[in-house]
This record gives structure tokens, C-alpha cells and sequence, in this order.
């Protein structure tokens, strides 16, 4: 029997309006149409350059916003569906960790408080002296000493913070952690020591994450499975080292060619694509302006997402592209 996905995203989308009585009102569409499955205890990494919608999908996930449309079901519930009370009782079993391991801690506050600020919100909050247990124990989850409780964010250093915000998060024992560009503010060295510490939870102790970032490369070290997107939409999807190691979609490649690879050293160029910003091209595949294999079709029909077959490297994969065939050719071909 296959276990039940531990999130469930279903056709989300999100508009926020903009301008006013004089401006006019203006809609912009940060997310349209995504579904994905998230299963428990994996790392699943979602990945896109900035504005692609990667953040909204995150509060939207965490029920810090309400989508346009669509649904977000945890343990097969939806989250919007249901009570303020409710929802409030089941943010325990999912927290976040946000970019800036400096901006997202209470100066103010010792890590002992910080990191048990979110047992106070939970019904029957533990007592003192088991708070102070429970801290001095997450802290030596994430690397840290207990005798760090006592003292302040300012005295340690950005890897160091982040593990703080790490053992805030995994306090209350939740089932799916969301990283949202958890490790874009530091430096390569503390960034593997913040990424090797999540796959260490995820191992030892089942945590689920998902994992928001820029970088193809960084997903494909630590990630299970991985989507891409592009302009509010889901584009390529499947497990994260075959996405990574043969891209089905342009955008991807594109990504995936961004990344130094002293493999190819000697190799004719792959085809060049287009690193010009975005634009909004209406109807159609929103990729096309930046894609070199565009034809007629892209400008008409928008591309949904499907799979190319059952080849090893191509099951359980999906890609939004009218023609992913032919750029599966030109890589064979290379």
C-alpha cells in the first residue's frame, strides 16, 4: 500500500491586487495552477530564479496566506478549510526557517527563549523546568551547546544562527519543516554544514522538508525530489539528480548550465539561451521569448505539464514543454 503524501498541493494559485481609486486596480498573478505531492520524511527542494513564486508557495503552504484558488491538504486535511482554532492546534507539526539567520531572531531575546517561543502556543505548554530540557536537547540536535541558551543572537556567528533558527523550528517536534532560502545568506563552508545537518535530520529523525532556493546545485546535494518553476508555474518535476543530470525542460537546462561544470571541459557549447529578464508574453508558453527551440505552437497553446515515458531516467518525471523531445535529441546527440 502506498503511504498517503504528507502535503498535498492542489491547482494553487494566488493574485494580489495592487493600486487604488486613482491608480486603477492591477493584478498580478504570483501563482498559477501548481500541484505537487510532498512525501514524508524526504527533502523536497523547489527551485527558480527570484519572483518566481517560490516564496508565495511557501506562505501559502505554511497557511500564512490564503490562496486565490486551490487547496494545500496536510495529512489529507486542508488547511483552509478548516477553523482558526484548528489551525492554530496543527501549526505545531509544521514550522518555518526564513532566509536571514540575522533578521529572524529577537535580538532582545537569549536562544534559551527563543528557541522555546513556540511551546507557549502549544495546548498544555510544558512547564519550566521541561522547557528547559527540551531546549537544552534541541540545541545539542543542531550542533550546538546547551550552555548557549544563556546567551544572545549577537555572539554567534551566521551558520551559528541559522542552527538557532533550525532548533526554534524543530522544538515542537513538527512533521514537515519549510526552508525558504535557508542557506542563500552564507557562505559555502557554513552553507554545507547547514545543508549536511538537514539531511542529518532527515535521516535520524523523519523530519520532511521543503527546500525553496535559487540553486539548482545546491538541490541537487541535498534534495529527494525537486520541482522547477518559472513565472508562477511548475515546469519540470521528478527526482532531484535525474532533473539535475538531464534537464527536460529549457529553463532548467538553462539553470543547470549556470552551474560550473568541469565535465564538459573540451565539449562543444550546448546551444546558448537567452539570460534576458523576463517578460509577461500573455498566452502561450511564458518561456519562449528566452528559448532558442520555440516554434508557432509556444506562442498559442501553453504547455501542461506531462510525462515523456517510461526510459529509467525519465519515469517519474514531468516536464511543461512542447518540446522536450527534441531538446532529449540534441543532449543525446552531444
Amino acid at each position: 500500500m502506498i503511504e498517503p503524501p504528507l502535503v498535498d498541493i492542489r491547482h494553487l494559485s494566488r493574485d494580489y491586487a495592487s493600486g487604488g481609486l486613482f491608480a486603477g486596480r492591477h493584478v498580478t498573478r504570483a501563482l498559477t495552477d501548481v500541484s505537487m505531492t510532498v512525501h514524508r520524511g524526504t527533502i523536497h527542494g523547489i527551485v527558480g530564479e527570484s519572483g518566481c513564486g517560490k516564496s508565495t508557495l511557501a506562505r501559502l503552504v505554511m497557511a500564512l496566506d490564503r490562496p486565490t484558488s486551490g487547496s494545500v491538504l496536510f495529512e489529507g486535511e486542508d488547511l483552509f478549510g478548516v477553523s482558526a482554532r484548528e489551525l492554530k492546534r496543527k501549526r505545531r507539526d509544521f514550522q518555518m526557517v526564513f532566509q536571514d539567520p540575522f533578521g529572524s531572531l529577537d535580538p532582545r531575546q537569549t536562544v534559551g527563549r527563543i528557541v522555546a517561543e513556540p511551546l507557549h502556543v502549544l495546548d498544555g505548554k510544558p512547564g519550566r523546568a521541561e522547557r528547559r530540557d527540551k531546549v537544552a536537547a534541541m540545541l545539542e540536535a543542531v550542533g550546538l551547546s546547551p550552555d548557549h541558551a544563556a546567551r544572545y543572537p549577537h555572539a554567534f556567528s551566521g551558520g551559528q544562527r541559522q542552527r538557532i533558527a533550525i532548533a526554534r523550528a524543530l522544538i515542537t517536534e513538527p512533521k514537515l519543516v519549510v526552508a525558504d532560502e535557508a542557506v542563500s545568506a552564507l557562505d559555502l563552508s557554513v552553507q554545507a554544514q547547514v545543508l549536511n545537518l538537514l539531511m542529518d535530520l532527515r535521516d535520524r529523525r523523519g523530519v520532511t522538508v521543503l527546500f525553496i532556493t535559487h540553486n539548482l546545485a545546491v538541490v541537487d546535494a541535498v534534495a529527494d525530489r525537486v520541482g522547477v518553476m518559472y513565472r508562477g508555474r511548475l515546469v519540470e518535476s521528478g527526482p532531484a539528480q535525474a532533473v539535475f543530470a538531464r534537464p527536460l525542460h529549457p529553463y532548467t537546462r538553462l539553470l543547470a548550465d549556470a552551474e560550473p561544470d568541469v565535465t564538459r571541459f573540451g565539449r562543444p557549447d550546448r546551444p546558448p539561451l537567452s539570460v534576458s529578464a523576463p517578460i509577461d508574453v500573455g498566452v502561450g508558453c511564458s518561456f519562449r521569448n528566452r528559448c532558442p527551440r520555440a516554434v508557432a505552437r509556444c506562442a498559442t497553446e501553453r504547455p501542461e505539464l506531462r510525462s515523456l515515458g517510461d526510459e529509467p531516467d525519465l519515469r517519474d518525471r514531468q516536464t511543461a514543454c512542447h518540446r522536450a523531445e527534441v531538446l532529449l535529441d540534441a543532449e543525446t546527440s552531444e
